[in-house]
């Protein structure tokens, strides 16, 4: 599949279940047709990875995912060579006799004992066309990475000292997430198209949770929807993500609940809060504090 257009984008998305508004689409279709890696940022459960998966099944190409770390370097991003291979080879040349030293060495680095990561995957011909790269949390990382990346993200290569240099025959579809942790460097940034990821209106949040979770009820739904938001305004350590949304209507209705109370807040808060400082602020007459005022809003809407 294609798109051609951002109407087609939208509908493309919308196929596998991801809501998305036009400028997201834009900027998306900007990214597919001009071949210029997309950086997403904004805060974390705002749906940065689960665009990278919906175009990758939309467009019927292999996802792979870099999760990036503190620490993360060239040779978990790109390759590593199969030592335990590579001593098991050697260890039974000798035991055969022995090998010319120079005839083991060329036959020990070459791709039967590479380990490919996934910057090196991306570059590699996939079935289906080139692959979507999800370079997801790059703010975890530090500098030299950043450095690294805008180098192979520039020409879409990289080298390997015993193999060579291995180029991409068609560029992958690259999409970089940050939560905004820290600041990416300009210089990466400029390589890309960029978007800031907010978190939904209540009219997309409702679209979304009637996508990923059909079976909760429009009343149900409205209330789940109005309670994360009012939470959003609260002095919170991590406020609830649309994921959280998700979480939480789908936990409400294996518990067959079909209205919320303080009392069923109060059993399901772990799924929408993650920190204990946040929900013991939630909790009790605060709790029932929030509900009244979505029912109030909901009434008035």
């Amino acid at each position: 599949m294609t798109a051609k257009s951002i109407d087609d984008v939208q509908a493309l998305l919308a196929a596998q279940d991801y809501v998305c508004g036009r400028p997201l689409a834009t900027v998306v279709f900007l990214a597919l047709k001009l071949g210029k890696p997309l950086f997403l940022e904004g805060e974390a459960g705002t749906g940065k990875t689960e665009i990278a998966k919906a175009i990758a099944a939309a467009l019927g190409r292999r996802l792979i995912r870099l999760q990036c770390y503190e620490g993360l370097d060239a040779a978990a991003a790109v390759y590593e060579w199969n030592f335990a291979e590579q001593m098991i080879a050697i260890r039974t040349a000798e035991a055969a006799g022995g090998a010319d030293r120079d005839v083991l060495k060329d036959e020990l680095f070459t791709e039967d004992y590479l380990i490919e990561r996934p910057l090196l995957q991306a570059l590699r011909p996939q079935d289906g066309g080139p692959p979507v790269l999800l370079i997801d949390e790059l703010d975890r990382t530090d500098e030299p990475f950043e450095a690294f990346l805008l180098e192979a993200l520039s020409d879409f290569q990289v080298t390997i000292p015993e193999l060579g240099t291995i180029k991409a025959e068609h560029p992958p579809i690259v999409i970089l997430t940050s939560n905004r942790t820290r600041e990416v460097h300009d210089a990466l940034k400029r390589r890309c198209l960029y978007h800031w990821v907010d978190y939904p209106a209540f009219d997309r949040e409702i679209e979304i949770l009637h996508a990923r979770a059909p079976e909760a009820a429009e009343a149900l739904s409205r209330e789940v929807v109005a309670f994360v938001q009012k939470l959003r305004t609260e002095d919170l350590f991590k406020k609830p993500g649309v994921a959280e949304t998700i979480d939480w209507a789908k936990c409400l209705l294996a518990l067959d609940v079909i209205a919320l109370s303080p009392e069923v807040i109060a059993d399901t808060i772990g799924a929408i809060l993650k920190y204990q400082d946040d929900i013991q602020r939630i909790q009790g007459s605060e709790a029932k504090r929030l509900l009244d005022e979505v029912r109030a809003d909901l009434e008035t809407a």
